[in-house]
């Protein structure tokens, strides 16, 4: 095999947001920067994801009137994390954050939009707020990259519509609402004819949305500062000599396979892998639900096999197994395509909508199903548990009315065809409950009366069981416009009825690596190994396990990718920049 020799300032590998983060960070400084991609394509999650980022106390933030209470942000994330709360790491993202995004909106091609009203998930908790913490990446026009448009990863097929991607929020919000509105009919006829024009002329939709758009952003900044990206290139080994991580053996697997490349970083190297949803070993010992590596289903690249962490673990560095939740939970569903495959689908926001509910294989509701996807997957876990099914899984269910009106996972709402699905066996109709409830292997008397209780409660827009539409973030997923007391509340009494099977998914994972608040990789002294750098969800999260609100894995990501930039760059950063990076505990 032929070796080569590369030496640069900064070697990053991986390009999601943190990776791409800490490398223009430390390029804007004057740093030599390489990045390696081991996919095809950059982007890595961030390119499927929703785009969101949770960051406190932003300018973006105070621009509409809203500050934060002192010390609320640092309570909140305390009540999160409970045992696993690293306040030394809390402080730096609180305190940098601001500064990162300020940085990024200021001096690169990223941008974002933050909606005046979007709950933390629990809202009500101590330091929980209903505002002014999640925003959301501002759409991109793709003709910006130019022929790099082909170098950027796309998204995720199951969460667009015939290819196209829709904006979080309102955009969602008008296709629901096309055929109950005459401003919403008019905003996706534009909207369509404008995906159409651009396939037929660049043989894709250019307009990026959500975390394809803030990929896409990041990705023109990399172009902008002349990083290079070597894409389909494999890190094999870090190396480390006199104590110090002074860069990796890399191996060119794309145009230039069978090539092995000494890469020296003089600074030192940033792992930003993406984490470890596809790698089964690793998941066999971290996730409860998982022992055989055969009932999780992640929607993630599956290039995200935990390369970051194995490269870390050879130069010293260790993950904590005790964090309560090694990953972002999410109830998903697997779809075929049309092309034959399979697909995950992610359901994030279709639970919240009146007239749907979840049960087990016994015909048991189990929770709040408008609740966030991570603590809805947690019920879910405990309620097959309880009940001694070595399966963990569950049922969606809904009427003929809900799904036409919202659609379900893969199932677009009407006028879209539904058959393909009902052909595959990911949509399951029957006629009334009880067969529908022959169909799914459940008992149809206790199905009968699940949906006959409910019923009762939901017409009166209550539900004392589980208190669907309680909270300040199931309103919010719910529909604003529904024709009840309660946003997320209608009974399931317009046959026929419909379900789609429920199993366990990620958006990422939680369990990484030690660091401090410098980004630093720690040894299982607490000792920072020298020269090593981790960030995104090769770094262990800071919020202990759960999942306060919308962008926890995004908002982190930036901000310590520009946090482990700026500690790199040292000496090529001015004295304020200097001052407050390092004003927060190492």
């Amino acid at each position: 095999m032929a070796t080569e020799t590369r030496t640069c300032d900064v070697l990053v590998i991986g390009t999601g947001a943190s990776g791409m983060a800490a490398a223009i960070t430390a390029a804007s400084r004057g740093l030599d920067v390489l990045m390696l991609e081991k996919e095809a394509r950059i982007g890595g999650t961030t390119a499927r994801s929703g785009g969101w980022l949770w960051i406190p106390g932003t300018s973006l933030a105070t621009a509409q009137g809203i500050r934060e209470p002192a010390g609320a942000a640092a309570a909140y994330l305390q009540h999160e994390a409970g045992t696993h709360y690293d306040a030394a790491r809390v402080e730096a993202f609180l305190t940098v954050g601001p500064q990162a995004v300020d940085f990024f909106t200021r001096r690169t091609a990223v941008q974002f939009d933050m909606p005046p009203v979007f709950p933390d998930y629990h809202a009500e908790a101590q330091g929980g707020l209903p505002g002014g913490r999640s925003m959301v990446t501002r759409p991109f026009d793709g003709r910006e990259l130019g022929e790099h448009i082909a170098e950027l990863a796309p998204p995720l097929p199951e969460l667009t519509v015939f290819g196209m991607m829709l904006g979080s929020g309102k955009e969602i919000w008008h296709f629901m609402r096309m055929f109950r509105s005459l401003t919403s009919f008019a905003y996706v006829t534009r909207r369509m004819a404008r995906y159409g024009l651009d396939v037929l002329r660049h043989g894709r939709g250019m307009t990026l949305t959500n975390g394809n758009a803030l990929a896409g952003r990041l990705y023109r900044s990399v172009l902008d500062l002349k990083i290079p990206v070597w894409r389909s290139t494999v890190a094999r080994g870090l190396i480390v000599e006199e104590g110090r991580v002074q860069g990796a053996f890399v191996e060119r697997t794309g145009e230039h396979p069978g090539v092995r490349i000494e890469v020296r970083a003089r600074r030192g190297v940033v792992l930003a892998c993406g984490g470890f949803p596809h790698d089964i070993e690793r998941r066999t010992h971290l996730f409860p639900h998982d022992p055989d590596g055969r009932g999780h289903f992640s929607p993630s690249p599956a290039g995200n096999t935990g390369d970051g962490l194995r490269l870390a673990e050879i130069a010293g560095g260790w993950v904590d197994p005790t964090i309560p939740h090694a990953a972002a939970w999410v109830p998903a569903s697997v779809t075929q395509r049309p092309d034959g495959t399979n697909g995950v689908m992610p359901h994030f926001i279709d639970r919240a909508k009146p007239g749907v509910i979840a049960v087990t294989q016994h015909g048991q509701r189990f929770t709040n199903e408008s609740d966030s996807y991570h603590d809805f997957v947690q019920a879910m876990v405990k309620a097959c548990k309880d009940d001694g099914d070595g399966e963990v899984t569950a049922w969606l269910l809904c009427d003929h009315k809900t799904l036409r009106t919202y659609g379900l996972g893969c199932v677009p709402p009407a006028p879209m065809p539904l058959g393909r699905h009902l052909r595959s066996g990911y949509l399951k109709r029957a006629a009334t409950v009880e067969t529908l409830a022959k169909t799914l292997g459940i008992e149809p008397r206790l199905l009968a009366e699940t949906v006959a209780s409910f019923n009762h409660a939901a017409r009166k827009g209550d539900d004392p069981q589980f208190g669907k539409g309680s909270k300040a973030y199931n309103r919010y997923q719910g529909d604003a416009m529904h024709d009840g007391p309660n946003p997320c509340l209608a009974p399931l009494e317009h046959g026929p009825y419909y379900a789609i099977r429920l199993v366990v998914g990620d958006i990422g994972t939680f369990a990484g690596l030690s660091t401090n608040s410098a980004a630093q990789v720690l040894d299982r002294q607490r000792v920072p190994i020298a020269g090593l750098y981790a960030v995104g969800n090769d770094m262990a999260s800071i919020m202990g396990g759960n999942y306060p609100g919308a962008g926890i894995t995004l908002g982190p990501a930036l901000t310590f990718g520009y946090i482990a930039g700026m500690q790199l760059a040292g000496d090529c950063i001015t004295k304020k920049e200097k001052d407050a990076v390092q004003s927060v505990p190492v």
